[in-house]
């Protein structure tokens, strides 16, 4: 199968194209920065996967929220307007997305049929989807990954985290209470797998496992053979990612009910062996 991957480059971009080659399959790599381009990229595909998108894990200026927004809806709007004028059109289009869709709550728990929040990253995640939705009009197949906290070596949430953690530095992120749903590199790829060979609809990408901050911190200091003393007040969350530290201080409980209904079955369930796993490699 051929399968072209916007934002190929990036964390996970890079994983799924290795393990598509892999088993064989023939990657393109095209940006989502030139829509036309990547439209073209695509004739003779089977299948195209959007994973780009601006980080959100940077402070939340006006200047990037807008970055936000542009990168996962006006950017995927020009690609698909740009995609109808293609001849050899993929079969199936598969878009990243995010569990910011449900916003955020301590007490609350979301599967894939919870409404949308309202904060501004659910806002974002709803229109980033109904951009996906516009490709049934042109007769493609879709699939959407609404992807939690990402584990894995070499990018994603660890990249930040294992340097402090590996130092001591290491602590409960504000009151600790707050979820944390997670899932391993392995399985992330794996869902995407999956959804190139047959998903349709949404599926969160996260572990049937979420826990709390405080337990999250401690299974990573043992994960590195740490301690984890040193608490991190909230209000420095604040400072260092503004609007966007909601996303850190107040989480959400996420699971991936309509994925396991499909049967995918999570190499790692349980966060101490993802972490033993992600910190080894």
């Amino acid at each position: 199968m051929r399968v072209t991957i916007l934002g190929a480059s990036g964390f996970i971009g890079r994983h799924l194209s290795a393990a598509l080659r892999s088993r064989g399959d023939d990657v393109v790599a095209a940006s989502l920065r030139d829509p036309a381009a990547a439209a073209a990229a695509c004739s003779g595909s089977m299948a195209v996967v959007n994973l780009a998108g601006a980080a959100v894990s940077e402070r939340w200026t006006a200047e990037r929220k807008r970055e936000i927004e542009r990168t996962r809806v006006e950017l995927p709007h020009a690609f698909l307007d740009a995609l109808e004028r293609v001849a050899e059109k993929p079969a199936l289009y598969v878009s990243a997305s995010g569990i910011g869709y449900y916003g955020t709550s301590r007490t609350a728990t979301f599967t894939e049929s919870s409404p949308a929040g309202q904060d501004f990253l659910a806002r974002v995640c709803v229109a980033w989807e109904a951009e996906a939705g516009r490709a049934r009009n042109l007769g493609l197949r879709v699939a959407v990954v609404r992807t939690g906290l990402v584990l894995g070596a070499g990018g994603g949430a660890l990249a930040k985290l294992l340097p402090l953690f590996k130092l001591g530095a290491g602590g409960v992120v504000a009151s600790g209470e707050q979820w944390y749903s997670w899932i391993h590199i392995d399985d992330q790829v794996g869902i995407y797998l999956r959804a190139l060979d047959g998903f349709d609809g949404v599926f969160n990408a996260t572990s049937p496992n979420p826990v709390k901050n405080k337990d999250f911190t401690h299974a990573l200091g043992a994960a590195v053979h740490r301690p984890a003393l040193l608490p991190i007040p909230g209000f420095a969350i604040s400072l260092i990612l503004g609007e966007g530290a909601v996303i850190v201080t107040e989480g959400q409980r996420v699971l991936p009910e309509a994925t396991l209904a499909s049967g995918y079955r999570f190499k790692y369930p349980e966060l101490g062996a993802a972490l033993a796993a992600a910190a080894s490699s």
